[in-house]
């Protein structure tokens, strides 16, 4: 199994609140409150009308929702990844000499460098140890030891939001596919719904899972081939 780059929805170093989420947060608040006010004007009959204004407040919040879920944090996806490619958010981000070594079968070397860039960067700290993971799960035929490091990055409470759904969905595509413990495949993919239940992730997420508990306990699962880590981006 190779494990493909989940690429990061949001611009690294923002902190540990994701891209809109303040935004969200001002349009429930300003939004829900307006509601609240046209209900009690219509309930207490000082303006009949305001209930017309309480529905068209939530047509509208979820309207605006659907932009900011759909259009906008795609977008910021999108111009992460982009600046991202050409060094303005991340310098020496890439990994080019990691993968020439892995192309030219040393693998054992190039999963070292991944650790040392690990180290080194913080900023690249999840996609490294991520990277590095594939090789010891793949070619180096250690997925234990890529699960204990996985985890022990996912523990460690220095991840964004971005990173730590990166690295959970690396664990749960081991334990799904190299361990065969699809329970701990679903554990990580619950803990990846609950933490993070606005990502706009969580439809894949929600759906992988339903697919994995239909698989294993509906008896009318998808191809036994199907990765659990679904990249985008790539």
């Amino acid at each position: 199994m190779q494990l493909r780059r989940w690429r990061s929805p949001r611009v690294p170093g923002s902190g540990t609140i994701e891209p809109l989420d303040y935004a969200r947060g001002a349009i429930a608040f300003l939004m829900g409150g307006g509601t609240v006010v046209a209900v009690v004007l219509w309930l207490t009959g000082i303006e009949p009308r305001a209930l017309l204004l309480a529905g068209t407040l939530w047509a509208l919040y979820g309207l605006i929702l659907g932009i900011l879920n759909g259009v906008l944090e795609p977008l910021v996806d999108f111009l992460a990844r982009v600046l991202g490619d050409v060094g303005l958010l991340s310098p020496g981000a890439g990994f080019s000499e990691m993968e020439t070594l892995a192309a030219r079968g040393e693998y054992a070397f190039a999963a070292e460098r991944y650790r040392e860039r690990a180290q080194q960067e913080p900023r690249a700290r999840a996609e490294a140890t991520v990277r590095r993971a594939a090789l010891l799960t793949g070619p180096l035929g250690s997925p234990e030891q890529a699960v204990m490091e996985l985890e022990a990055l996912r523990d460690s409470g220095r991840l964004s939001p971005a990173d730590d759904i990166l690295v959970g969905l690396a664990l749960a595509d081991i334990h799904e596919h190299r361990l065969n413990d699809s329970g701990r495949a679903m554990t990580e993919l619950r803990r990846l719904l609950d933490q993070y239940p606005r990502s706009h992730h969580t439809r894949r997420i929600r759906r992988t899972l339903a697919l994995l508990r239909q698989e294993h306990f509906g008896g009318a699962g998808g191809p036994g081939g199907a990765g659990v880590v679904n990249a985008a981006g790539r």
